[in-house]
C-alpha cells in the first residue's frame, strides 16, 4: 500500500495502481453510470496525446526539463498504444466539468513516467501529476480539447462505415435495376418504379449524411488549449497556446486551430451541439430506411413480401418458423437512443453558466455513445442485412400489373379521362389495367409492354407529339 495526500487529507491506495488520490476520491463520489472513461479508448488516447503535446511545448519553452518531458512523452505514447487504459477508472458522468478525468490522466501518466525514470509510483517529488504533467493546463482546456480530438477520430470512422453502407445499397440498386415494382405514397399504390431506384435512393441518403458529418467534424477543429481555467491563459506561457496546438497537430495528423477568443471558446459548446444534430439527422434517416426494409419484407404471406432479408436467427419462442427483421430493429433502437442523446446534449449546452459549461462530461458521454453505437449499427446493417437482401421479382411484377396505379404511367398516351374510366373498370371487375387498355383498343399489346418495361421507369417515355385541332 502507499499513502497519498491532497488538500482534503490523505488516503491509502493499493501500491499496484497507477492512479492516485484524486482518482480514488472520484471513485468514491461518482458511482453513477458504471461506465468508466476506459470504455472510450479513442478518448483515453486523445487525453494522452493532449498531455504529450503539452509536455513537448513546455519542454521547448524551457519550462519543463528534458528528462521529465521525455518520461511524460514515453508514458503518453504507451497509453496511445493501448496500455494502461484499465487505469482510467473514473465514471464518465461526474461533477467538476471533467476534473476527475483530467486528474485520472495526470496521475496515470505521472506514475508510469516515474517508473520509466526509475522511481516508484507515488514518489511525486521527482515528477508531479499537477506541477509537471498538468503544467500550464487546466481541466477546462485539456478536457474539451481531448473530446474534440476523440470526436474527429470517431467521426472519421463513422464516415467510412456510412460510405460502405452507401456502397452496399448502390450495389443492390444495380442488382435490382430491372425489377419493376409499385411505388407508394401514404402507403397507397402510386406509380411504377424499379426496386433499383428505391435502393439507389437509400445510397444517396446515406452518402449525403456522411458528407454532412464531415462538415460538422470541421467545427470541432477549433481548440482552446492554453486558455487554462476560463480562457485568459493564466499560469500558461503566452507562447504556449500556439506551440501546443502545433505539437498536437503533428501528433494527431489533424488540422486543428487555436480559437481566436479563448474566453469564448472555453464556455462555448455549440460545436458539440452541431455534431449531435448531424448524428441525429443520420440516425433518423437510417431508421426510416430500416422502417422501409421491415415493411417491404413483411409477411411473408400476409404482408408486402417484396424483398427477403437474410435470416439471422429464430424469431419466436412460441411460433415455429417465424423470422424477424432483427437487424433493422436494432438500428431503429440505436436511432431512438441517438435522439435521446441529442436532447441530453441540448439541455447540457443550455445549462452552461458564465465562463464555463460544467456539463461537458455528459455531453462527451452522449456524443461518444451516439458515434460508437451508430457505427456498430451501420456495420451490422451492411454485413447482416443489406448485402444479403433478395427480391421477389415475380410478386413485384404482379403487383404492378394488378395495380390500379399503373394507369398513371399510361395517362400521357391515353389521356386522363380514359385513364380514370379504365381505373374504375379495373376496380369494379378485378381485371388488370393493361388487359383492359388493350381490350379497349387504347394501346396495342406491344405498346403496353414497351411502356411497362423497367427501363421506362428509369427513363420515362416521351408522350406522343400533340396534334393541332385543324389537323
Amino acid at each position: 500500500m502507499r499513502v497519498e495526500a491532497d488538500s482534503l487529507g490523505s488516503m491509502t491506495l493499493p501500491d499496484d495502481v497507477y492512479y492516485g488520490v484524486h482518482t480514488a476520491r472520484a471513485l468514491q463520489n461518482f458511482a453513477i453510470s458504471g461506465v468508466a472513461v476506459s470504455n472510450y479508448p479513442e478518448f483515453v488516447a486523445a487525453l494522452a496525446t493532449v498531455k504529450q503535446a503539452a509536455a513537448l511545448a513546455n519542454r521547448d519553452l524551457g519550462l519543463l526539463d528534458a528528462r521529465r518531458a521525455d518520461a511524460i512523452v514515453r508514458a503518453c505514447e504507451e497509453i496511445q498504444d493501448g496500455r494502461f487504459h484499465d487505469s482510467f477508472v473514473v465514471d464518465v458522468i461526474q461533477g467538476g466539468a471533467g476534473t476527475s478525468t483530467n486528474m485520472n490522466a495526470n496521475e496515470v501518466i505521472a506514475n508510469r513516467a516515474l517508473e520509466l525514470m526509475g522511481h516508484c509510483r507515488g514518489e511525486y517529488q521527482h515528477l508531479h501529476p499537477l506541477d509537471h504533467v498538468n503544467l500550464g493546463q487546466s481541466t477546462n482546456d485539456t478536457y474539451p480539447t481531448a473530446i474534440k480530438v476523440a470526436l474527429r477520430m470517431q467521426i472519421a470512422q463513422l464516415h467510412a462505415t456510412l460510405l460502405d453502407l452507401a456502397k452496399a445499397f448502390r450495389a443492390k440498386a444495380v442488382e435490382f435495376g430491372d425489377v419493376v415494382k409499385m411505388g407508394r405514397t401514404q402507403l397507397q399504390d402510386a406509380v411504377p418504379m424499379t426496386l433499383g431506384q428505391e435502393f439507389g435512393t437509400y445510397a444517396v441518403m446515406v452518402t449525403e449524411d456522411a458528407e454532412r458529418l464531415l462538415e460538422a467534424g470541421q467545427l470541432v477543429s477549433e481548440i482552446n488549449l492554453g486558455g487554462t481555467a476560463i480562457g485568459t491563459g493564466l499560469n500558461a506561457d503566452p507562447r504556449y497556446p500556439e506551440l501546443a496546438c502545433r505539437k498536437l497537430c503533428a501528433l494527431t495528423g489533424l488540422s486543428l486551430a487555436t480559437a481566436s477568443d479563448l474566453v469564448e471558446a472555453t464556455q462555448d459548446v455549440g460545436a458539440f451541439v452541431q455534431v449531435s444534430g448531424v448524428l441525429k439527422r443520420t440516425a433518423l434517416k437510417l431508421s426510416k430506411i430500416c422502417n422501409d426494409l421491415r415493411l417491404l419484407s413483411s409477411g411473408p404471406r400476409a404482408g408486402l413480401n417484396e424483398i427477403n432479408l437474410p435470416e439471422v436467427q429464430a424469431g419466436s419462442s412460441i411460433m415455429p418458423g417465424k423470422v424477424n427483421p432483427v437487424i433493422p430493429e436494432a438500428v431503429n433502437q440505436v436511432a431512438f437512443e441517438v435522439v435521446g442523446n441529442d436532447v441530453t446534449i441540448s439541455m447540457a449546452a443550455e445549462a452552461g453558466q458564465l465562463q464555463l459549461n460544467a456539463f461537458e462530461p455528459i455531453i462527451a458521454h452522449s456524443l461518444f455513445k451516439s458515434l460508437t453505437h451508430l457505427e456498430a449499427a451501420a456495420g451490422a446493417l451492411i454485413d447482416k442485412c443489406v448485402i444479403g437482401i433478395t427480391a421477389n421479382r415475380d410478386r413485384l411484377y404482379e403487383s404492378v400489373v394488378n395495380s390500379i396505379g399503373v394507369i398513371t404511367a399510361l395517362n400521357p398516351f391515353i389521356g386522363y379521362t380514359e385513364g380514370a374510366r379504365i381505373a374504375k373498370l379495373a376496380l369494379a371487375t378485378g381485371r388488370a389495367v393493361p388487359e383492359l387498355v388493350v381490350e379497349q383498343k387504347l394501346l396495342s399489346p406491344n405498346q403496353v409492354t414497351e411502356l411497362l418495361r423497367p427501363e421506362a421507369f428509369v427513363e420515362p417515355q416521351r408522350p406522343p407529339t400533340a396534334v393541332s385541332a385543324s389537323e
